[in-house]
Formats: C-alpha cells, sequence, structure tokens
C-alpha cells in the first residue's frame, strides 16, 4: 500500500512527488513513456515571468517564477542555469534584462522523483474499493493524483477539457556564442559547452494520438531554425537532438490544482447549488481522495514547484485552494450549461 500514487511523470508528477516525498510519504509513480519523456521532456524548461499585460494569469506565473527560481536554486542548483532574459516583443521592442534561469528539464525530472517507485507502464484500469485506489489490478494507494497533461485521460470527466499543444525543441551546435536567455518567435537558451537550446513551437494541429499522419521532424526542425533566424543569427549549425511532446493548456489559460467532482452525483443532489452564478465549490461531491494538478501550457517548469506545494498542503493539512485554479470552477461552468 502506498500513501500517494502520482499517474504521469512530467514536471508536475515530478514535483508533487518531490513534495510528498520530502513530507515522509510512500509514493508510486506511473508513465508508460517513462519520466519527462512527453511535453515536460520536448519543453525548453526556461523559469521566467509572464511578459503580458496584467491579469490573474500573469500574477499567478509571476509568483511561482519568484517561488520557483529560489526552489531550483536551493534544492538542485547543479541543474540550474542562471543567465539574463532578454524578451523581444514580436514587433522588436526589447524589455529591460532580468535575472532568470533554465533548468536541465528531463535531468530534473528524474531528481525530482528520486526515492519514489517508479513503474513504467500506463494506467488502465483504476477504482476506489475498501478505501484505497487499486491501480492496474496490482496496486494500491490510499490516495491518487492525475498529472497526464493532454494524453489520454485515466479518469473521464465531461467537464475536464485540455487543449493539447504539440511542442519541438532542437539541440544545435553552433560556433555562435549566445550570453543570456532571448525569447521572441522561439526560446533560444544561452551557449553551455558549444550548444544552444531553440524551443519550443506550439503546434495547435497535431495531436499524436489522434493525428493520420506522423509528425514531421525535418519540417519542424526547419520552423525552429527559421524563427531562431529573426532573433538572432547561428553561425555552423548542426541539430544534435530533438525532443517532442505533447503539453497541456486549459480554455482559459489557468492550471488545474485540486479535488475532481463527481458531475453526475453532484448533478443529481446539489443541482439547486450548482446551477447559479457563482456557486459555493464545498456544496459538490467530490471523488474520495483524488486530485489533479494540470494545464500548465509552456510554463510548466515555472509553475510546478509552486503549485505542487499548493496542492500538497491542500493534501495533508487541508488548506483551501483558489477557486481560479481548482477544476471544479470547470464543472460548474460545464452544469450551468447543461440543460
Amino acid at each position: 500500500m502506498y500513501d500517494i500514487a502520482i499517474i504521469g511523470a512530467g514536471i508536475n508528477g515530478s514535483s508533487v512527488a518531490y513534495e510528498m516525498l520530502h513530507a515522509g510519504k510512500k509514493v508510486i509513480i506511473f508513465d508508460g513513456n517513462g519520466i519527462a519523456h512527453g511535453g515536460s521532456g520536448a519543453a525548453g524548461a526556461f523559469i521566467s515571468p509572464k511578459f503580458s499585460k496584467s491579469g490573474e494569469l500573469k500574477e499567478l506565473i509571476d509568483k511561482a517564477f519568484l517561488y520557483s527560481m529560489q526552489f531550483y536554486e536551493k534544492k538542485f542548483p547543479q541543474l540550474l542555469t542562471k543567465a539574463p532574459l532578454q524578451h523581444i516583443s514580436k514587433e522588436g521592442e526589447k524589455f529591460p534584462l532580468i535575472d532568470a534561469g533554465i533548468v536541465n528539464a528531463q535531468a530534473m525530472c528524474n531528481a525530482l522523483c528520486k526515492g519514489a517507485k517508479f513503474i513504467n507502464k500506463d494506467v488502465e484500469d483504476i477504482y476506489y474499493e475498501d478505501n484505497q485506489w487499486i491501480i492496474n489490478e496490482t496496486y494500491s494507494a490510499k490516495k491518487v493524483i492525475l498529472s497526464t497533461g493532454a494524453y489520454k485521460a485515466v479518469i473521464k470527466e465531461p467537464y475536464v477539457e485540455l487543449r493539447g499543444v504539440w511542442g519541438h525543441r532542437i539541440d544545435v551546435k553552433t560556433s555562435t556564442i549566445n550570453d543570456k536567455s532571448i525569447h521572441q518567435f522561439v526560446s533560444i537558451s544561452p551557449s553551455k559547452d558549444g550548444i544552444v537550446a531553440i524551443g519550443a513551437t506550439h503546434n495547435l494541429d497535431y495531436h499524436p494520438q489522434t493525428s493520420k499522419e506522423p509528425y514531421d521532424m525535418g519540417d519542424g526542425r526547419l520552423e525552429l531554425l527559421e524563427k531562431a533566424s529573426r532573433t538572432i543569427e547561428l553561425k555552423d549549425v548542426e541539430v544534435i537532438k530533438d525532443y517532442t511532446g505533447l503539453r497541456s493548456g486549459s480554455f482559459d489559460y489557468m492550471p488545474l490544482v485540486g479535488s475532481l467532482v463527481l458531475a453526475d452525483e453532484t448533478l443529481v443532489c446539489c443541482e439547486r447549488k450548482v446551477k447559479v452564478k457563482k456557486a459555493n465549490y464545498e456544496d459538490f461531491v467530490y471523488y474520495p481522495n483524488l486530485y489533479m494538478i494540470n494545464g500548465n501550457g509552456g510554463y510548466g517548469f515555472v509553475l510546478a514547484p509552486y503549485l505542487a506545494n499548493i496542492l500538497t498542503e491542500n493534501i495533508l493539512s487541508g488548506k483551501k485552494i483558489e477557486d481560479k485554479i481548482s477544476p471544479a470552477r470547470f464543472f460548474h461552468r460545464w452544469a450551468k450549461r447543461k440543460k
């Protein structure tokens, strides 16, 4: 019996694993593709704030940026490269340089998971019985956390919809020396041992589980190099490694963190409390000991440590999660539309 089972070993699942392990919990993680082999492995893993007008998402990301920079620097300094960040608008306006960083995506996720039991298999079957979750008829856990991104859902609820954003990143060998991170049409890392990382692209049309044609790696490389060339001249370029994967985003762009609502049961028992303009989410019926952390979009490595801490405090000490990031907000919107 495990205290915590985490389904999905990207940066979200890995960050929660770290928090739970350091709280003394026995943790098991499932992922059929391996640790950080989906969207997290393809991410640029830049740690930066959001350059945009004010709003809830910017406020959240800016808080997470400060938290995560301190987290990586304190816990995993060997995997964090600190460097100035130059953000340039698509029109060419240069923002002031800020102190930021970039992490090694796959190495970071592996380090965060250290100490957990890892199962390199997809979860095909899961059910709750006798106060425990049974997974693949073999493993049991007191609590389950879903962090599957935009890939196949383990537990399906009609109100949980995520945008799959296919990403492609490349490492290139180049004689050009770049001394800072640059964000414009695409992100470009500082040089390290003659290597520069470029990425990741955002492709809304391709999905590895539904697209009829395979992803064209060659076209993806050309797109990345062309976008990078609008910002910086890279000389003697040789692509040495590709990273691809599906990132997840929500339709209101805010992440989903917290307990999962049982839609049918809530409509049956609480319909009058649901179909109001401002509902009390505590009135809803939830799955027992089932949680989600998902929908970080292109800011996975910025948001994940911060959100994992929020979710862990909720699970272990009952600290309330704000409605604006709770999955229940999507149930409420869905239920109000349902006749």
